[in-house]
């Protein structure tokens, strides 16, 4: 299965019961894909997310870099004290980042850079509180350079996903394996824009329905960068989910849905089928 959830940290606070009647619809989603990992009986988790230049900076930000740590700390102290958010210890699974970066010598789909010491922030922690509350399924993170220019292309975006599908594929384990993406849609932040509604329902309703379509191409084609930042100015985030349906071959997703809230748009998508 594969799965694209907002990680929006401002949700941790006020998404407690009761539930206001404007995030009813935010954490339904969460409980429909976690009941469905749960379901599914996942026994790891590929967590494609955007580090939000906490521990990777302009100075030094891969493209695309894979997580080969035996286990991960979440948070940091300023999103506990400013979110209210908890800190968590996370398990690695060494032996699938192995796989997905090379071990030896690198893969010929993409050059990953690789971490064996990541603090991850709340663009990994947010998703796995509301779909693994007892963080008891390993994890791969991948980071993905979605936030500081020279970005990576959207079709890159695509090639990972592939790359993931093909990975998974050939590994020679009978484990149940998840890809979790998270990012925005269309999303504009310190601006008069934001906590406005969505700042462009236009993007909103076609970025929906590449998901709900399978519709790969026009996703590339929809998210070249003179098109999305028009949307907002972290909107490029979206391109996360690419990651997504190309892992899943293209095909419709199960459900594909801009969750409205107070926080604008959240993007939920997801596929049931095996990766």
């Amino acid at each position: 299965m594969a799965a694209v959830t907002p990680h929006n940290p401002l949700l941790w606070r006020a998404m407690r019961e009761p539930l206001p009647d404007d995030l009813r619809g935010v954490a339904a989603n969460f409980a429909l894909i976690r009941d469905t990992i749960t379901e599914l009986g996942v026994d790891v988790i590929i967590e494609v997310g955007t580090d939000h230049i906490r521990q990777f900076f302009g100075d030094n930000q891969p493209a695309f870099l894979v997580g080969k740590a035996e286990s991960y700390h979440g948070t940091y102290e300023n999103e506990v004290r400013t979110f209210g958010m908890e800190y968590s210890e996370i398990t690695g699974h060494r032996e699938l980042a192995d796989l997905i970066a090379g071990r030896d010598v690198l893969t010929e789909a993409i050059d990953f850079a690789v971490s064996h010491e990541w603090r991850l922030d709340h663009g990994f922690t947010i998703p796995l509180h509301y779909l693994t509350p007892n963080f008891d399924i390993p994890i791969v993170p991948i980071n993905v350079n979605s936030t500081l220019p020279p970005l990576p292309s959207p079709r890159r975006f695509a090639a990972l996903g592939e790359h993931l599908r093909d990975t998974v594929e050939r590994w020679d384990s009978d484990a149940r394996v998840a890809i979790l993406t998270s990012g925005h849609m269309a999303t504009d932040v310190g601006g008069p824009k934001q906590f406005a509604g969505s700042p462009d329902p236009v993007f909103d309703a076609e970025a929906v329905a590449w998901m709900r379509d399978g519709d790969l191409e026009g996703a590339i084609h929809g998210c070249r960068y003179e098109r999305i930042i028009e949307a907002g100015n972290i909107t490029y985030q979206y391109v996360n989910a690419l990651t997504a349906l190309a892992a899943m071959g293209g095909v419709p997703a199960d459900l594909a849905e801009a969750t409205e809230s107070r926080f604008a748009s959240s993007p939920f998508f997801m596929w049931k089928a095996p990766v």
